[in-house]
């Protein structure tokens, strides 16, 4: 029997004082670790972005990769990773933002596609958009269209949305 959304909001754990004290963390393992509840998330994940002209699924890193690599793999596209600095090999771009709890950077390969290319960003949690917005932004500098944004989660409470509100967005589960 298919997990139902509110099955698969009840895999994901709160971590409180994860990574800092005061943050509470969002843990997409348990949802990862059920088969049945992970291919459901994946399913639910692309049937807002089946329609659309996409040539390639990028994931942020971590657990973006995750996801968007099985995204990828279901839609039968490519996959794109964007990756902390220094993890990536040949010419690399790198986009430098704030999250909330620190400030970090992501880097992608300059000839990851082909330019013009149409790109579907994805990612685990959205909480204030910093990465989201810092991936849009690698993405467009390497000569590419973000067609939107996929989430498993989005904390709404922290208004990451507003940060890529110039994109299409797509959010299987959130969190008030």
């Amino acid at each position: 029997m298919p997990a139902s959304e509110t099955n698969l909001k009840r895999l994901i754990q709160n971590v409180p004082d994860f990574p800092r004290k005061g943050i509470n963390f969002k843990d997409v393992s348990p949802l990862l670790r059920d088969a049945t509840a992970f291919a459901t998330a994946v399913s639910l994940m692309a049937q807002p972005v089946a329609a659309e002209e996409i040539d390639y699924i990028a994931g942020i890193e971590a657990r973006g990769f995750i996801l968007g690599s099985a995204l990828a793999n279901f839609l039968n596209l490519g996959f794109i990773p964007i990756r902390k600095p220094g993890k990536l090999p040949g010419e690399t771009i790198t986009q430098n933002y704030v999250l909330e709890y620190g400030e970090s950077s992501l880097e992608i390969q300059r000839e990851a596609v082909p330019k013009g290319s149409n790109v579907l960003i994805v990612d685990d949690i959205l909480a204030t958009g910093g990465t989201a917005k810092s991936a849009a932004k690698l993405v467009e500098r390497i000569g590419s269209k973000v067609i939107g944004f996929v989430f498993l989660a989005s904390l709404e409470f922290l208004n990451g949305r507003k940060e890529i509100a110039n994109y299409k967005q797509h959010t299987l589960l959130t969190y008030d």
